[in-house]
């Protein structure tokens, strides 16, 4: 009789906060002027946009984690209120921010990144997080993948960062594979309403050095990632690891990103994954 297969490890990315956000503040630092208003993949923002934003939800999660402050928000019914939520309060921090000078807007990352990340290397991972991971539709999560998940918008706008002035990404398997592994958690949310047979197997690789495989098995009612193949495998979807981390950030249309993937078998659950989107808003 063959075992039960198992779930995902836990992510541990709290001790990678301080070199990720070392790397981030000597970027800054070496931005020229016309730098700073470059067009990143973000349509609405510019590099100090981006900066902006990334100042000001380091300091909201600090302020809400840390000292026990919220905003008085809205009740949320539905994910559109929480979007639209994220969506104001991301909008008023860039206006905020974006005002700052270079240098100020670069101090106050800098004493904000260390608190962030003594801050995250305190908690216990397992204990319940205060927010949810809502991208993989968790009502409640532990500290690690709450950690995690900051540890991905952290990677990703350094990259929008990092694209627009045309620096090299941080494109190494330390750092970029837990983001991937992160992004990748919320499969079983996307696939929620793709119907299929229990035992029902999709394989997903992420093609480089930095990538690896994942396995999306159909149970009764729902979908679950488990660590190796089992049951009946009818997609295997292969994405190369440049394109990955803009697919789950919203950074490149469907056809675009198609174009550039390979899909074994059955395409409809292979290409499911093109939509699946692993950050609020």
């Amino acid at each position: 009789m063959s075992a039960e297969p198992e779930p995902l490890p836990p992510i541990f990315t709290a001790h990678l906060f301080p070199k990720l956000e070392g790397m981030l503040i000597k970027l800054l630092r070496s931005l020229t002027p016309q730098d700073w208003e470059k067009q990143t993949l973000a349509p609405k923002w510019k590099v100090k946009d981006v900066a902006a934003h990334l100042l000001d939800t380091e300091l909201r999660k600090l302020a809400a984690s840390r000292n026990r402050h919220t905003h008085e928000n809205p009740k949320i019914t539905s994910n559109a209120d929480l979007l639209a939520l994220i969506d104001a309060l991301n909008a008023e921090g860039v206006q905020k921010y974006r005002q700052l000078s270079a240098g100020e807007l670069i101090a106050r990352m800098e004493l904000a990144s260390r608190e962030s990340a003594d801050y995250h290397q305190s908690l216990d991972p397992f204990a319940p997080a205060m927010f949810s991971v809502s991208w993989a539709g968790e009502e409640v999560s532990a500290n690690w993948f709450d950690t995690a998940r900051e540890f991905t918008e952290r990677w990703h706008h350094q990259q929008q960062i990092r694209i627009a002035i045309e620096k090299p990404g941080i494109m190494t398997r330390e750092f970029y594979f837990p983001v991937l592994d992160c992004f990748i958690r919320a499969l079983p949310h996307a696939y929620s309403a793709v119907p299929a047979e229990r035992g029902t197997l999709a394989q997903f690789n992420i093609a480089g050095d930095c990538g690896g495989s994942w396995y999306l098995l159909r149970d009764i009612e729902t979908w679950e990632l488990v660590s190796c193949a089992t049951g009946e495998k009818v997609s295997e979807t292969t994405v190369p690891q440049e394109i990955a981390w803009r697919i789950f950030t919203k950074g490149i249309a469907f056809d675009a990103a198609k174009a550039q993937v390979q899909v074994k078998g059955q395409s409809e659950i292979g290409l499911h994954i093109l939509r699946m989107v692993s950050i609020v808003g």
